[in-house]
């Protein structure tokens, strides 16, 4: 319940690899929470018939809920009623799916059911709740640098902590519109932060982008770590496995693939502490007094990302 609090909407698959042991268990539990009136389920019918998976979100009874143990005033059944129909329509739900769905893959390495030991997300941040911390914040050159990331997280995985943002395609933006959010991420201050992450739907889309990105920086350097991946690699259903690509305008030819933990870490070390929300362990408060300083103090010397930044040792794969 408080997932969907967080984050909205999410599908049948994502809480059953997040929450439960099987989608079975999750199909039922689902079914009785909906009965209850804690969940609301709705589905996108298609033109030549059939259904899309169920989305769920929270009910009248489930927001009430939230309201109560949040100590806040809860809100009106036609208000409640009003943003169910919203979201049901929204423009944008397929991306946020598509958003939710990406952190659900890195979600579902802690499900008590799965045992790999890959690694641990430990921090998961909504658009909503990146904006609130990054929009405002002043970039390196005085003026405001507009960050706002379709998310935010942090990553664990054999000692290392990869934080980032990730800018989620759905291919619905030029890839020159795509570009240009680098130009908010160079002017604020990333490295302090995180990687950016660029997930694409298609491999073909992944490598214009990519050589899009050496005309459109004219061989500068951003000043931010750059990695991109596409969305029909072989195992890309696995957002934390080896399908990133750091960007270091000198790709030619095959690119090197990194797993998500061996990109380079950047961000804060957070200690970890009992989180209100999931997925909250290594967040940071808004007003952390360790944290703001990371705002305000003099930018570094850029440097250039590139892919032997992994640790010694680690082969990566290659891939076209």
């Amino acid at each position: 319940m408080w997932l969907l609090a967080e984050h909205q909407v999410l599908t049948t698959g994502q809480i059953a690899s997040v929450e439960f042991s099987s989608r079975r268990r999750a199909l039922d539990r689902l079914a009785r929470l909906r009965s209850l009136g804690v969940l609301f389920a709705f589905r996108d019918s298609y033109m030549f018939g059939g259904t899309s998976e169920a989305r769920y979100t929270l009910g009248y009874s489930g927001a009430r809920l939230i309201a109560a143990a949040r100590a806040v005033t809860p809100p009106t059944a036609k208000a409640h009623m009003q943003r169910l129909e919203r979201l049901a329509f929204l423009p944008t739900l397929t991306h946020q799916l598509g958003v939710n769905g990406f952190f659900c893959g890195l979600a579902a390495h802690s499900n008590p059911a799965r045992t790999d030991g890959a690694g641990k997300l430990t921090q998961w941040w909504p658009e909503r709740r990146s904006a609130e911390f990054f929009w405002t914040n002043h970039g390196t050159d005085g003026s405001e640098a507009r960050v706002r990331p379709d998310g935010y997280g942090c990553w664990e995985s054999g000692g290392r902590a990869v934080r980032f943002f990730l800018e989620y395609d759905t291919g619905t933006e030029s890839l020159r519109v795509l570009a240009r959010k680098i130009t908010a991420y160079s002017a604020f201050y990333t490295d302090r932060f995180g990687v950016l992450l660029f997930s694409l739907h298609s491999a073909r889309r992944e490598q214009a982008f990519r050589a899009g990105l050496v005309k459109f920086l004219g061989g500068h350097d951003p000043g931010v770590v750059i990695a991109t991946t596409a969305r029909d690699l072989p195992g890309a259903d696995d957002p934390a496995g080896d399908v990133w690509a750091l960007w270091s305008g000198r790709d030619h030819g095959p690119v090197t693939r990194l797993t998500l933990a061996n990109l380079p870490e950047r961000g804060p070390r957070v200690r970890h502490h009992a989180p209100e929300l999931p997925y909250g362990e290594a967040a940071f408060q808004p007003g952390d007094k360790a944290i703001m300083p990371l705002l305000s103090a003099s930018p570094p010397p850029p440097r250039e990302p590139a892919w032997w930044d992994s640790p010694s040792g680690h082969t990566p794969r290659r891939s076209a």
